[in-house]
């Protein structure tokens, strides 16, 4: 006996169709957001230029084919590449979190929505240079910076109330989808195209989390989300040329991604579609480490301070108490061997234990060659982990966000340290005040890694400047990050 089942094409779900809407129609009127997607802008091509600095990164960069010139190409900013669209993204969105240094947002789940950044400029600036050659106006950064706010609220919204990672999908799927829909809006497409991609990138194939969990962590976590942008920019092209889309790709009984993907279960939306996770979203400033951990790298570093005032070091210490909240302990709770940097920068004990030891933490501790030293693993040996049933509350309060961590140390001779408690990081927004100053620290020494002094001069002053960013054509604004 068969069951009867319509071959009737419904109407698109409506999470597609609000997507759609939103991206098309809705008009950012927050000075906020546009202010917090400018500082974000140059944190996270920043990010991008530090990575440049890593052999590890830079193999993956380039055309697919060495060799290929593609007329009107998008420039990759801090190289020397001029690529298509897609495998500029791809070039872009690698080296922007090969560190774990960009932006973040924490709530059911979690991710780094300037990710999308990646296909965004590489689509805009593409489309610039192919205007300028054919005698049309070209977009300016204000059509990149409108795209980023629009990227990191699909993101974001998404991520409230909705936890991919609770059922084996990798966040970079989040990272796909806005980077379609932006990269749609960019291209041009109208509500049908853009619900049709959109609805491809749900139906596309989706990243595991294997490669940022032990025993399998490793490095495809650093290039993931260039592979999620790059795609979403695929996505885009293919629904312009009038490819179909799925319209209940997500509710469809059987074959849908809520039967097959999601255990049956709907999106939840804690909030419209608007500018909040750009004006809300988390900055990682000081400390190249996975985003649960920074408030505990901050104590840790609090705590290095008070050994040296006592006469003590690293090695005085007995144990070490890490009160935590429950995101913490899932992701970067670990024991046990760590295999290579990919391991160390998502292993909590591990940067708790570098600047216990050392007062530090950048991006080459995590290599081979600060990690052999045996005091780092004896150190480790030493924490336990405990949850703060409170500060898991706060960490999903939408009124708090806090990402809290505290720790207290016992020495050897039995003395027990004061427990230092850290809520809010620095990169938090109830800490702008004191983190921005710092980020444009972060972005002036990152342009140091890579440009001759007086290329840097040119790019500070258009880039730090938000009103002559603004009208700045997107290629004209690319061109001052190309290496000489």
């Amino acid at each position: 006996m068969s069951s009867y089942i319509s071959n009737e094409r419904p109407g698109p779900d409506q999470v597609l169709a609000d997507l759609a809407d939103y991206v098309l129609d809705y008009e950012i009127k927050s000075p906020l957001a546009w202010e917090t997607a400018h500082y974000c802008l140059l944190d996270t091509l920043g990010c991008g230029f530090e990575a440049l600095t890593y052999p590890a990164c830079t193999k993956l960069l380039g055309p697919v084919v060495p060799g290929t010139i593609v007329p009107n190409g998008a420039k990759v900013p801090g190289t020397n590449y001029q690529l298509d669209p897609v495998q500029a993204a791809f070039n872009l969105g690698a080296m922007i979190r090969w560190l774990d240094f960009n932006d973040t947002w924490l709530a059911a789940e979690w991710g780094h929505p300037s990710d999308n950044l990646g296909g965004i400029l590489a689509t805009a600036d593409w489309l610039s240079r192919t205007a300028v050659a054919e005698g049309k106006a070209p977009l300016t950064m204000r059509d990149v910076l409108d795209a980023m706010i629009r990227a990191h609220e699909i993101q974001g919204i998404l991520a409230l109330e909705n936890s991919f990672n609770r059922v084996g999908l990798d966040h970079v799927l989040l990272v796909k989808l806005a980077s379609t829909a932006v990269a749609g809006r960019l291209l041009g497409l109208n509500r049908e195209e853009l619900i049709n991609a959109i609805s491809l990138a749900f139906v596309d194939g989706h990243s595991l989390r294997t490669y940022r969990h032990a025993p399998n962590t490793g490095s495809r976590k650093s290039w993931a989300a260039g592979d999620a942008t790059s795609r979403g920019v695929r996505l885009a092209l293919i629904a312009k040329t009038g490819e179909m889309g799925y319209p209940s790709v997500l509710t469809a009984k059987t074959w849908g991604f809520y039967d097959v993907l999601f255990k049956g279960n709907q999106f939840k939306f804690q909030r419209g579609y608007g500018s909040y996770v750009m004006e809300h979203v988390l900055f990682k400033i000081s400390y190249p480490a996975e985003f649960h951990s920074q408030t505990a790298v901050e104590a840790a570093m609090t705590l290095h301070q008070k050994l040296k005032v006592l006469g003590k070091t690293a090695e005085d210490i007995r144990s070490v108490k890490i009160r935590t909240h429950e995101a913490a302990i899932r992701i970067i709770d670990k024991t046990g061997p760590l295999h290579n940097p990919a391991d160390r920068d998502h292993a909590l004990q591990y940067m708790i234990a570098v600047p216990l030891l050392f007062g530090r933490l950048t991006a080459a501790d995590y290599e081979d060659s600060v990690a052999e030293d045996p005091r780092i693993d004896l150190l480790r040996d030493k924490m336990f982990t405990e949850e703060d049933v409170q500060f898991t509350k706060d960490y999903h309060d939408p009124k708090k966000r806090s990402i809290a961590n505290a720790l207290t140390v016992t020495l050897n001779d039995g003395t027990v340290l004061d427990e230092v408690v850290v809520e809010y990081p620095i990169g938090h927004k109830r800490r702008r005040k004191d983190g921005i100053p710092l980020l444009l620290a972060k972005y002036d020494v990152n342009l140091r890694r890579i440009f001759p002094a007086k290329q840097q001069e040119r790019i500070k002053a258009i880039s730090l400047d938000l009103a002559k960013v603004l009208e700045t054509p997107v290629h004209e604004f690319v061109n001052l990050y190309v290496r000489p």
